[in-house]
């Protein structure tokens, strides 16, 4: 693997974590506020500090670090925790009309990875850029910002709820 696309202590990086097959998971509110919910314990818990962030349909953004520790622990726990979780909330959900098909998706995705997993719900790499100079985030920031602008889903943006650009973001942000 590259050294640019490698964690290492006391770093600020942009990192992106991606579903499987680019699935829209999402969607859901129910399933993006567990991202949030998840994301929070790990800033009260694990010292994770998020700068800005975006959750779109199938992946989300990130600028963060860790407070006396490795990003890359910390992203890995959330990612195992979440993709559980997430898992868990679509097949008690009677009313996910998907139900049937995300759960085949998710297993489909899991073969041959481990035979102890049945589902696999993130891709497992993150592509974590360290974060430099001011003009490197400042340009990941905008790239954040604007992603739902971008995809149409909101004109400006901080109209949109999951994102740092959203002032009345529910994340404890940094």
């Amino acid at each position: 693997m590259s050294e640019k696309y490698r964690f290492h202590k006391d770093g600020l990086f942009f990192v992106t974590m991606t579903v499987v097959g680019w699935i829209d998971v999402f969607t859901r509110k129910k399933y993006a506020d567990e991202i949030i919910k998840n994301l929070n314990y790990c800033i009260e818990h694990k010292g994770l500090e998020v700068y800005e962030f975006c959750i779109m349909s199938n992946h989300l953004h990130l600028i963060c670090s860790v407070k006396d520790g490795e990003v890359g622990k910390v992203i890995r726990d959330f990612k195992s925790f979440t993709a559980k979780e997430i898992i868990r909330l679509i097949d008690e959900n009677p009313q996910e009309s998907r139900k049937e098909w995300l759960l085949y998706m998710f297993r489909y995705f899991a073969k041959g990875s481990s035979p102890k997993c049945e589902f696999q719900f993130w891709q497992h790499h993150n592509h974590p850029i360290s974060l430099v100079s001011k003009r490197f985030i400042l340009q990941r920031t905008r790239y954040i910002w604007n992603n739902p602008v971008k995809a149409g889903i909101v004109s400006e943006p901080q109209h949109y709820i999951y994102s740092s650009a959203n002032p009345d973001t529910e994340l404890k942000l940094s």
